[in-house]
């Protein structure tokens, strides 16, 4: 069970545990949570629900970063990348938020280099990944979560130099 001030995931954001509450009506426990990208929002989640799960830990980060290389883009048609990138998003997976890094990224990157415009669609779910990925990056490490992204960013070029 979490105590007070512990972080977890609750579907895929980060928060930090509030409170413990009993709630008398089903005689549940439950937690009192703060979504860290929002810490006004109060979540009340039964301490018994599926949704909720730990952090990486700080070896599992690095041998996430280690593995970047190695991890595929989505490969798929382009009718079906946005319901790929939703499954993958809410699997709780890092490696699958990686996987929609990269391949937004590198979507919109080719889309650049041949005078388009970035697709919105993989902007916004590119976003979303960082987002639940360097949330956890930034508590792991005890940095700002605008410094999250940095760290990774600069992990990965200690691996490719």
């Amino acid at each position: 069970m979490y105590k007070v001030d512990d972080y977890l995931i609750f579907g895929k954001d980060v928060c930090k545990v509030k409170g413990v509450e009993e709630k008398k009506y089903n005689d549940e426990d439950y937690y009192v949570l703060a979504p860290i990208k929002d810490e006004t929002l109060k979540l009340e989640i039964p301490v018994s629900s599926t949704k909720i799960r730990d952090l990486i830990t700080e070896d599992d980060l690095n041998n996430l970063i280690e593995k970047i290389p190695s991890i595929e883009t989505i490969q798929t048609e382009d009718k079906f990348i946005e319901s790929e990138y939703k499954r993958l998003l809410s699997s709780g997976n890092e490696e699958d938020l990686i996987k929609v890094i990269k391949t937004t990224y590198l979507r919109n990157e080719e889309r650049v280099n041949n005078k388009k415009r970035k697709a919105e669609k993989d902007s916004i779910y590119f976003k979303e990944a960082e987002e639940a990925l360097y949330s956890q990056v930034s508590v792991i490490k005890n940095i700002p979560l605008e410094d999250a992204k940095e760290y990774f960013i600069n992990k990965i070029k200690e691996l490719t130099n």
